[in-house]
């Protein structure tokens, strides 16, 4: 849903307008999330949405607003994952979220969140633009989500360092397919925006409240 509701709210009011009000959003989500003391479902899960709009948005303005190419959007942003999480391990010694139980690692965690959504748009579309389309970049982004789960299962790779990898990777994955399915019959399925955006919103909404009565996630971790 990140791609198509960031490029039909820019369509709307432009760009950076869009990524204004999405920051704002953005920021009211996480003010909620951390007046909370405890997992809420739809307060979680609303963050982590709101995360995904504003970082595409970002990489929005960027291009479209600003006129900054991918080929070289895409090299900043991963300078600035990887500036991420240089500092969250510099300053923690560890990148597992399974201890995030302070503010300060809290706040790494939300960086490190927020830079791959920023960095997926941009990259996704970039592959798209230089020959592959959305549909290859789908593919190509498929494939190379298997390889850590493929080496970490071989014990090649850290189970952190596998984890964050498909993280990063599932932002391209994912704004590729949505605009697979949004843009026109020549270069994918031809839906078109606002139903790509519905459909997923409903998907997601759908997906939320299933976790919020069955608490199915919350069991799971016990």
């Amino acid at each position: 849903m990140d791609w198509t509701c960031r490029s039909h709210c820019s369509w709307r009011v432009g760009p950076i307008p869009a990524v204004g009000l999405g920051g704002l959003a953005f920021a009211a989500s996480l003010v909620l999330q951390c007046a909370v003391r405890r997992y809420v479902a739809w307060i979680y899960w609303t963050a982590i949405v709101m995360v995904s709009v504003f970082g595409t948005m970002a990489a929005d303005m960027l291009h479209v607003g600003l006129g900054v190419p991918y080929t070289l959007s895409t090299p900043l942003f991963m300078i600035a994952l990887a500036a991420v999480f240089a500092l969250w391990y510099r300053s923690e010694r560890t990148l597992s979220i399974h201890s995030i139980r302070t503010r300060r690692r809290e706040f790494f965690y939300r960086a490190a969140v927020l830079a791959p959504f920023a960095l997926g748009a941009a990259a996704g579309d970039l592959t798209a633009t230089i020959g592959l389309g959305y549909l290859g970049s789908a593919v190509l982004f498929a494939v190379a989500i298997c390889v850590p789960a493929v080496t970490h299962r071989a014990g090649l790779l850290g189970a952190v360092t596998a984890f964050w990898t498909a993280y990063v990777i599932t932002r391209p994955l994912g704004a590729s397919l949505a605009d697979w399915m949004a843009v026109s019959k020549a270069d994918g399925l031809g839906w078109g925006l606002g139903p790509v955006t519905l459909a997923w919103t409903v998907a997601i909404v759908g997906f939320v409240t299933f976790l919020a009565l069955t608490r199915r996630d919350t069991e799971s971790a016990v």
